[in-house]
């Protein structure tokens, strides 16, 4: 358990982030991602729709997941 904690501990002040701010960012990353799977199953029936979106998302994803290491 001490383990984990630390492990916990580590990770937040290596993403300079509090419990809370880290797990909203989560849950948005997770939001993104739940709506990109629609986009993708829409693309997949309709190619000509949503030609960039999953694209220019996997980008602001990158930036979102290394934003605020040191």
């Amino acid at each position: 358990m001490k383990t984990l904690l630390k492990n916990c501990r580590a990770h937040l002040k290596e993403q300079n982030e509090t419990y809370f701010q880290h797990m909203f960012s989560a849950w948005r990353i997770v939001w993104i991602l739940n709506v990109m799977e629609l986009k993708c199953l829409v693309h997949s029936f309709f190619p000509f729709l949503y030609t960039k979106s999953v694209s220019e998302k996997i980008e602001c994803l990158e930036k979102m997941t290394k934003r605020n290491q040191k």
